[in-house]
């Protein structure tokens, strides 16, 4: 007799009704906060302009949501309460071609086997309101307008374990504030409205585009970010992007839309990053709201219950447009300037515009004189493109990083300055002092202008870096002894087929065994760096994002290195002409604003401010 226990075979059965839809509600509803997102998103979709959410107890006890929108045919009531049952589409082909915010048909049918729901709704035909109820099914005549209104109560009273899961009032309270101002923020000519305890929270009313980013996120992000607009074929990318110095220290300001519907995707969020990546210290996130419209059936929006993931068919060309529109904003210098000045106060006396516009190119700035002698070192004259008059040079110490000059570099000098430049049009002013051997102090329309002169100077060679170097190939240098280091399938899989993007970047990395690479050269350079750091984090950007991208990335962050040691040093004594040259050259290069590591170059102290420090007019 065989003392075995064979193991325990499973019937495969259907699953009844209610367990499928607690298994759909476990997907769709986590929070109060998801029953408001779903039950906003129906009242988008049928046309609303005016949209109500009222809540008790942060949501818990009680949510109502009230729109203006089409409504629903008394008829169509309890089919709307089914699984799977939806108006927004009737065919693959409409599948593919979503322009509705849901469409899988799942939410109100989720939400109703975890919570008690009615649903009261008019069209304009009908001579009255009906009220269903979702759990016995009573439909009976309602009063109320046009539109529909859906009422949640008492959310996870059949399910006690997952409401035990649930925050406390002020903390869910928020995450259904969050879900409406997301929506607001997409739907500016819709007016929102968010009643807590019968007490009036957040209101928008309907306004333009540009007035709506103010009213949701405050008008501190307004001034303290860039308007971005960037239109290639079938895909247009736009929004606010915040600058640098307004960055934070939590990522609680950061939305991105996807042909209106707010989206978490780590793709666009790392080519937003990218964007950011030599201008943002440390680890502070910038603030940003970032729209894209792309063709519907270029972009997957069916992918997770919640509709928050999204899948691109093209996923490597949205991140390179991402990244070159916010790049674009970040690019512009916010030095003031006598025009831009006036423009500002034009744009305040004036009504905002109820489109996003183009963001346009600052004009370029007054260059230096021809009198005045340009900042730079002598190690880097060639980089510069032309040989300046003498100039003073404190040589490094013998422990100090010595640059070296790449001899594949071509030649790069900044275009001669008219002569004519007027003083009073320097948007950063006149040098009149240094202090400490450390900070430039001019003067200019609007007051004091303090400059951080190594930051400064960092960001002027490093920006002449790039252009110089262009598509030309960094030098390497062999290594004696080749580094070995244990490496993935993947990691070796990218180091065969990106060899040649490898050789460009100086970098000679090739397969040592089926598990380790070996690192034969590295970029010249950096001969003081971890080759093998760098070697992974090249090849993780290899085998992730676009092999162009990859590697200037990888460029970038050598001519940064460069850059930082070839700028000028502390407690060097600068004449007044070598601080008006470096006042010049940071008014005529992109993102002066910051050095290669984020840190602010310069700040402006205007009179008025000047004034409040000597209680001046008090």
């Amino acid at each position: 007799m065989n003392d075995v226990s064979s193991p325990l075979r499973r019937v495969i059965r259907e699953l009844p009704d209610e367990l499928i839809s607690q298994i759909a509600a476990g997907e769709v509803v986590e929070r109060p906060a998801s029953v408001v997102r779903e039950l906003v998103d129906n009242a988008l979709d049928a046309g609303a302009t005016q949209i109500s959410l009222k809540l008790q107890a942060g949501g818990i006890r009680s949510i109502v949501v009230e729109d203006d929108g089409a409504g629903i045919p008394v008829e169509e009531l309890p089919l709307a309460l089914r699984r799977h049952a939806t108006s927004k589409i009737g065919s693959l082909d409409d599948l593919e071609h979503v322009a509705t915010m849901g469409f899988r048909g799942e939410a109100l049918a989720a939400i109703s086997s975890v919570a008690e729901m009615a649903i009261a709704s008019r069209t304009a035909q009908d001579a009255h309101a009906s009220r269903l109820d979702a759990r016995s099914g009573e439909l009976s005549p309602s009063a109320r307008a046009v539109g529909t209104s859906v009422e949640v109560r008492e959310l996870f009273f059949n399910t006690p374990a997952r409401r035990k899961f649930l925050k406390s009032e002020s903390t869910e309270l928020a995450h259904c504030v969050d879900a409406v101002r997301r929506h607001a923020l997409a739907r500016p000519d819709v007016s929102f409205a968010v009643w807590h305890e019968g007490k009036l929270v957040e209101q928008w009313r309907a306004a333009s585009s540009q007035q709506r980013v103010k009213d949701v996120l405050g008008s501190d992000f307004e001034a303290s970010s860039r308007e971005l607009m960037l239109e290639r074929g079938p895909m247009r990318v736009f929004g606010r992007a915040g600058l640098p110095e307004a960055s934070r220290s939590r990522a609680d300001m950061q939305y991105v839309y996807v042909n209106g519907r707010f989206v978490r995707d780590k793709l666009i969020a790392h080519g937003i990053r990218s964007a950011y990546e030599d201008v943002l210290h440390g680890n502070r996130q910038p603030a940003y709201v970032l729209f894209i419209d792309i063709a519907p059936e270029l972009v997957d929006v069916n992918v997770h219950p919640t509709k928050i993931e999204v899948r691109f068919r093209d996923g490597r060309e949205v991140h390179q447009q991402v990244r070159h529109a916010v790049g674009q904003a970040l690019a512009l210098s916010r030095a003031p300037s006598t025009e831009a000045t006036a423009r500002e106060q034009a744009a305040l006396a004036a009504p905002a515009p109820a489109q996003w516009k183009v963001a346009e190119r600052a004009p370029q700035h007054w260059a230096a004189s021809a009198t005045q002698a340009a900042l730079g070192l002598a190690d880097l004259a060639t980089l510069y493109g032309q040989q300046q008059a003498p100039i003073p040079v404190a040589r490094p110490r013998t422990d100090e990083y010595e640059v070296q000059r790449p001899p594949t570099l071509p030649s790069h000098a900044p275009s001669p300055a008219p002569a004519s430049a007027a003083e009073g049009s320097w948007p950063l002013g006149r040098a009149i002092a240094q202090i400490g051997g450390v900070f430039v102090l001019a003067e200019n329309a609007q007051g004091l202008v303090i400059v951080d002169m190594h930051a400064a100077h960092e960001r002027v060679v490093y920006e002449r870096l790039k252009a110089s170097l262009g598509a030309a190939q960094i030098e390497s240098q062999p290594l004696l002894i080749p580094v070995s280091f244990a490496a993935t399938p993947q990691e070796i899989a990218t180091a065969e087929a990106h060899a040649d993007s490898l050789l460009r970047l100086g970098l000679d990395v090739a397969p040592l065994s089926a598990k380790a690479l070996a690192v034969r050269a590295r970029p010249a350079l950096l001969s003081g760096g971890d080759v093998v750091e760098l070697a992974r984090s090249v090849l993780a950007e290899l085998s992730q994002f676009d092999a162009s991208h990859a590697i200037e990335r990888a460029q970038h962050e050598i001519l940064a290195t460069m850059a930082c040691h070839g700028a000028v040093r502390a407690n060097r004594q600068l004449t007044l002409d070598e601080m008006n040259g470096l006042l010049r050259d940071m008014e005529r290069t992109e993102r002066a604003d910051q050095c290669n590591h984020g840190r602010p170059t310069w700040r402006q102290l205007t009179m008025k401010e000047l004034d409040g420090l000597f209680m001046r007019g008090r």
